[in-house]
């Protein structure tokens, strides 16, 4: 069997694209929102893929770390333009250290409207 568990949550932000011609080079913001999937073929002894719970704190942390924020100004933004490709990479990245034997984080969706969204996957 192959298993799928996702969270979804929000946060708002803004930035800049840098080097990019158009009006998102302009100061402007969106509410995010982002959803997490994890990814195995094993449940664990409860019959869990990974518990949501664990999965939720440490994306709060993450949005935290985001949140009313100008992506431009922390890292590695300030690097990068902060896309919403390079916010779901971010996101897939920092969600590695509460992968288990079990569970590995596989996708990650970025959405900056309703209407546009970028997915990584592993």
């Amino acid at each position: 069997m192959n298993y799928k568990i996702s969270v979804t949550k929000n946060f708002s932000a803004a930035h800049r694209l840098r080097e990019y011609k158009g009006k998102c080079e302009n100061l402007h913001g969106h509410n995010w929102k982002i959803k997490v999937t994890f990814c195995g073929t094993k449940l664990d002894s409860t019959g869990m893929l990974i518990d949501f719970t664990v999965i939720k704190k440490h994306l709060d942390k993450i949005i935290l770390y985001l949140d009313h924020k100008f992506l431009n100004d922390i890292e590695p933004f300030n690097n990068i333009n902060p896309t919403a490709e390079n916010l779901a990479v971010f996101i897939l990245e920092q969600l590695k250290s509460i992968e288990t034997e079990n569970a590995k984080a596989c996708e990650v969706a970025v959405w900056e409207s309703d209407f546009s969204c970028a997915e990584v996957s592993i």
